[in-house]
């Protein structure tokens, strides 16, 4: 029987995906709910929880460094003219409750704490679907409501003068092997040519396994990738890039990122078609 919280994904009646609502975390990591393990239909597992490199690094999710000044990421902060510095400003995300929960996803509400103040409400909603006999995607989306009176604003270590480091919203932390996984786009490939930069899908193919990330709205295709290979392999989509993304009291901001987890190393056309068939229109 699945504990109260948390929520198994099933696809095709196997587990891929258990989503943690409440770790027990301490509050440098800034708690968040998280999917982890996430494996492919052949039970690779393709996410990694607090790995020694990044223990604040937690599989499936979102986390975003600067919420009007709080950590919601966890680690070190980057300040300005400081470069990253430990700082008690750490944020947590609370689950709330389950509006649906059935095998195939969820519909969760969560609440952005900070300094006892509630910041932002989510609605976060997740949906596991087959694609092939090889290859199923998850779908992700999270909708920010800023629950204050006053205008606040996302950024990231890159508004706060940090060049390249525009991490912040969705991040899945993938597995670590001995070699880097490729990456790849429609027409580019390597970290250098696509970190940064805006594609309909970036992918990442490891050893057994293959990692194909799209955004599934236009607003969320407008966000660049912030893509890691070397150092660690990991994907995210940036909310905040050369400036900090406002939210005004009362307004919201949405969006929706879908993930093709496949067995084997795919190839460009694979990947494209895969895409085409996990992103409804």
């Amino acid at each position: 029987m699945t504990p109260p919280d948390t929520a198994v994904l099933r696809v095709a009646g196997r587990p891929v995906g258990r989503y943690v609502t409440r770790p027990e975390l301490p509050a440098r990591l800034a708690p968040r709910p998280y999917l982890h393990p996430v494996t492919t239909l052949a039970g690779t597992a393709v996410t990694e929880l607090s790995p020694a490199d990044h223990i604040h690094h937690l599989g499936v999710g979102v986390a975003v460094p600067d919420v009007e000044g709080s950590n919601f990421w966890g680690g070190r902060t980057f300040v300005r003219d400081r470069g990253p510095t430990e700082l008690d400003n750490h944020g947590a995300q609370r689950h709330t409750a389950f509006q649906l929960r059935d095998p195939d996803g969820f519909v969760e509400e969560l609440r952005w704490v900070a300094a006892g103040a509630e910041l932002l409400r989510e609605r976060r909603t997740v949906a596991a679907t087959e694609l092939t006999r090889a290859a199923w995607a998850l779908d992700f989306t999270f909708s920010l409501t800023n629950v204050t009176s006053e205008p606040l604003s996302i950024g990231s270590p890159a508004t706060n003068g940090r060049p390249g480091a525009a991490y912040g919203g969705f991040f899945w932390r993938a597995r670590k092997e001995a070699q880097a996984p490729e990456v790849f786009t429609v027409d580019r490939e390597g970290v250098g040519e696509i970190h940064g930069t805006v594609a309909p899908w970036v992918a990442l193919a490891g050893s057994t396994w293959s990692l194909i990330f799209a955004g599934a709205t236009e607003r969320t295709r407008r966000d660049p990738w912030f893509v890691r290979a070397e150092e660690y392999p990991g994907v995210g989509s940036s909310l905040a890039v050369d400036e900090r993304l406002p939210i005004p009291a009362g307004e919201t901001a949405v969006r929706r990122i879908v993930t093709v987890v496949a067995d084997g190393r795919v190839s460009r056309l694979e990947a494209a078609s895969l895409v085409r068939k996990a992103v409804s229109p």
